[in-house]
């Protein structure tokens, strides 16, 4: 398996109603030190349909600002469609959503 395909794997074990960083989906990749290698592997998303690359944020929970599939307001509408909520700034309330959290 190569790393885009160990990536898109990773992003596919991100629940609905869930969010992680680039940092996060590089170390369930199998490298912390992958994450930009996940924004370009996420930019190049083969199958948006089911590897559900929007529920990747950075990790002060915010948006791509270039969204490979719409921008970012599409990802957001994406993450409020999956009950994410955001703060005041934009950001996800990471403290709520974040794989990690809880």
């Amino acid at each position: 398996m190569n790393t885009y395909e160990k990536i898109y794997e990773a992003v596919k074990q991100i629940p609905k109603g869930r969010v992680a960083t680039y940092k996060q989906v590089a170390a369930l990749a199998g490298n912390p030190g992958w994450a930009r290698a996940v924004g370009n592997a996420l930019h190049k998303n083969p199958d948006p349909e089911n590897i559900p690359c929007y529920r990747v944020v950075n990790r002060e929970g915010r948006p791509a600002p270039a969204f490979a599939f719409g921008g970012e307001g599409v990802q957001r509408a994406l993450l409020e469609k999956d009950g994410i909520e955001f703060d005041e700034k934009g950001r996800v309330v990471m403290s709520k959503y974040c794989m990690t959290a809880r």
